[in-house]
């Protein structure tokens, strides 16, 4: 297929998402756990789009989305977002606001790469840049109820 990696780009400007997702976690070092995800969803008639995106990135999985009747490609592997997704949306970004999701997700990444997300410094710098993606995304609880509760 011609112009595979701009027309991926193009999808995900308008049916991905790059978010960093948090839980209470008593046995993790500073009480929490992290998970940066890329996913791109799809109704299931059209999952073959989903299907072209997994074999392009060559990892990640598909699931069904019952919370909105939908299929999901999804990567959550940190060096899989590492090599192949960060790589991909420097190469060919972006064109919508959802750039900057990506540049704070990139920003993320590169916490954890270096340790930071084991750090209680490094842990409220990549909430703070979380909770700066995604302005229209529902979360279960405030940055502050995060910070607060760290170990």
């Amino acid at each position: 297929m011609r112009n595979i990696e701009e027309y991926i780009s193009g999808y995900v400007d308008g049916e991905g998402c790059f978010t960093v997702t948090f839980n209470k976690r008593d046995k993790a070092k500073i009480g929490w756990e992290l998970r940066p995800s890329f996913s791109v969803s799809q109704n299931e008639e059209r999952r073959q789009v989903l299907d072209i995106i997994q074999k392009y990135f060559g990892c990640g999985f598909i699931r069904r989305d019952y919370s909105d009747r939908t299929v999901k490609f999804e990567i959550r592997d940190h060096i899989q977002l590492r090599d192949r997704v960060i790589p991909h949306f420097e190469r060919f970004p972006l064109l919508s606001n959802k750039q900057k999701d990506f540049e704070l997700f990139r920003e993320v990444c590169k916490i954890i790469d270096h340790g930071g997300h084991l750090t209680k410094s490094g842990f409220i710098k990549i909430v703070n840049f979380a909770y700066r993606m995604n302005g229209s995304g529902k979360r279960k609880r405030t940055s502050q109820e995060i910070i607060r509760n760290l170990k």
